[in-house]
């Protein structure tokens, strides 16, 4: 074989193989990228050992239970004012969660729940709220269909909460093991009285845990 011959050969096979190359490299990457649907309300295919989407829901539905089954806050002849936000929500947990997560699906859920029996106040919006009532006291604006009040609503309960956790590892084996605590309190806001309280638990035990953002 004449050296020109070889070296077309050569040149061949390595066109050949950045082919192959290019050709497979989309296919690796869809792979790599490829994504999943998976349920909130069961365990997905990374899981670790602390607070889960599927303990958030269960824990936000059995507080609307307990809520909407306490006399003091359901059955009263005037519906009380109540403030949830993540405002008094603390976290001293060794994970890291967006509290907005666990009140705002309360709040949400709570608001469909009670039917009117309880009202939630928009704390959160306090400024939005503010400027759109001195528009309408300037004349910039009407006065709106619900008409005007001489402040804003005063709440009479606001939710507090803690996350805790204590955690334990396993040197030999590398097992992670955490217990998590998530308290809840309605508090009134004139006697500071406690007039609901819960607390939702979750234990688990892993060999790897993962990293939650």
């Amino acid at each position: 074989m004449t050296r020109t011959a070889t070296r077309l050969l050569a040149s061949l096979a390595l066109a050949a193989c950045a082919c192959g190359f290019v050709a497979g490299e989309p296919a690796e990457a869809q792979k790599r990228g490829k994504s999943k649907d998976v349920d909130a309300g069961m365990a997905g295919p990374v899981a670790g050992v602390g607070i889960e989407s599927r303990d958030l829901l269960a824990m936000s539905d059995q507080m609307v239970r307990d809520i909407m089954a306490t006399p003091v806050l359901a059955a009263r002849k005037v519906a009380p004012r109540v403030i949830i936000d993540s405002r008094y929500f603390t976290n001293e947990s060794s994970q890291r969660i967006n509290a907005n997560l666990i009140t705002d699906r309360l709040r949400t859920s709570l608001n469909r729940a009670s039917d009117g029996r309880l009202v939630f106040l928009a704390r959160q919006n306090a400024a939005m709220i503010e400027e759109e009532r001195a528009l309408k006291r300037e004349g910039v604006t009407d006065s709106g269909t619900a008409g005007l009040t001489q402040a804003q609503f005063g709440a009479d309960y606001r939710l507090t909460g803690n996350i805790a956790s204590q955690d334990a590892r396993n040197g030999r084996t590398g097992q992670v093991q955490r217990f998590t605590q998530i308290n809840f309190e309605l508090v009134d806001l004139e006697s500071g009285a406690i007039v609901w309280s819960n607390t939702y638990e979750v234990a688990r035990a892993a060999t790897d845990d993962v990293t939650y953002r």
